[in-house]
């Protein structure tokens, strides 16, 4: 695995729970860097999780690999100056409490980055750390929800539904855990830390790019359309005669090579479907048709003829099938781990590479409290 660790030797101390803020600081540990979890006596909720595997959460593990885990109870006096002194030590600091929680703890930005000027200092948190909405929690349910996730997601005549995936979270995660790089860039050409201001709100907002400029193009809020594209056709899940599979043809050639695999060129003559956008808008008409072809053969056929023709194509994989894709495999994604607690499991790694490697799971994800005296020894000698 990869010797390359462009983070190596960057402390971080992560006053985190659940989803967005654990993610992006095991983003950042999987780069290298030292990762202190500071958990509250009862843990990171996300430890009760099911599935237990002989009562360690896999979700846990999941997102806390390459950390060590230390409880301070930061209601007492004791704990809170373990916790300034790991903070004035480290070069990052990650929280995902509501906004002011840390300041009144006296370990929020304002107070500890005029003791540490460098110090990069990240609050995420469901709406931001000033205005209107700042005091509400949030979870990755109600932030899609609010961020208008749901209102694009599932059928056009169905119930609201979330996407399956907790986007709201992931994204977040990964907003920080690239403001912190590029803040660290910054820090080590002599700058000066900073506050990021990580909304999950926002955060969701921002990948909806495509969602949000189709608003401002037309001024109409984008609408449910199942597994479709509101700009390209075909482009969507399709039926076969004994499953589903997707295609996507996303230019005019490739919508060309459809017709070919189908034995259908007469309908690149049809006035519905004469460029992008008649098919876009036709697309209803296009997926009757096109499906009368696709339910006579299975889907291994469709899946073979689209990839000899070079048309982007795939399966609708669970995600066992998924993670035993031949590519997955190759990139050697899935790799073993032994749990605290002896059990043995296995784990989804960074799908980065470097110079053509990846990356070790160098630490195995703590038990609670697991690194708690040996912290403590640490920083029994530091300052105040």
């Amino acid at each position: 695995m990869n010797a390359l660790l462009p983070l190596a030797g960057v402390r971080v101390v992560e006053f985190c729970s659940t989803a967005s803020g654990p993610f992006s600081t095991m983003l950042l540990s999987d780069m290298g860097a030292e990762v202190v979890k500071i958990e509250p006596p009862a843990g990171d909720g996300l430890r009760q999780w099911p599935p237990l595997n002989n009562g360690y959460s896999e979700n846990f593990a999941s997102l806390n690999r390459n950390k060590r885990s230390a409880v301070l109870n930061l209601k007492d006096a004791t704990d809170v100056a373990l916790a300034r002194k790991l903070i004035l030590e480290a070069e990052v600091v990650v929280e995902n409490n509501r906004p002011g929680v840390m300041d009144r703890l006296g370990l929020g930005h304002a107070a500890m980055s005029v003791e540490k000027p460098s110090l990069v200092y990240c609050s995420i948190s469901a709406y931001g750390q000033s205005g209107p909405r700042s005091g509400e929690g949030g979870f990755d349910l109600t932030i899609q929800a609010a961020a208008g996730v749901m209102s694009v997601t599932g059928e056009p005549d169905g119930a609201p539904v979330k996407c399956g995936v907790p986007v709201s979270d992931f994204a977040s995660g990964l907003y920080a855990a690239f403001s912190i790089a590029s803040m660290l860039v910054h820090v080590r050409a002599g700058g000066k830390g900073a506050h990021i201001d990580i909304p999950m709100f926002g955060c969701t907002l921002g990948i909806a790019a495509l969602q949000t400029s189709e608003f401002f193009g037309n001024g109409r809020s984008p609408g449910k359309l199942g597994s479709a594209h509101p700009r390209n056709a075909p482009y969507q899940a399709f039926a076969a005669k004994d499953g589903y599979f997707a295609i996507a043809a996303g230019n005019h050639k490739l919508w060309l090579d459809v017709l070919r695999v189908v034995s259908m060129p007469q309908l690149a003559e049809d006035a519905r479907f004469l460029t992008t956008t008649d098919r876009a808008k036709n697309q209803g008409a296009l997926k009757d048709l096109l499906e009368a072809e696709f339910t006579t053969k299975p889907v291994d056929h469709w899946i073979n003829a689209f990839n000899a023709a070079g048309v982007p194509h795939a399966r609708i994989n669970d995600y066992a099938a998924a993670l035993a894709d031949p590519q997955a495999i190759h990139m050697g994604w899935v790799q073993p781990l032994e749990l605290p607690n002896g059990q043995k499991t296995q784990t989804f790694t960074s799908p980065i590479r470097l110079n053509g490697e990846g990356f070790a799971v160098r630490r195995a994800p703590p038990g609670l409290g697991q690194h708690t005296d040996e912290i403590r020894a640490e920083y029994a000698g530091t300052g105040s």
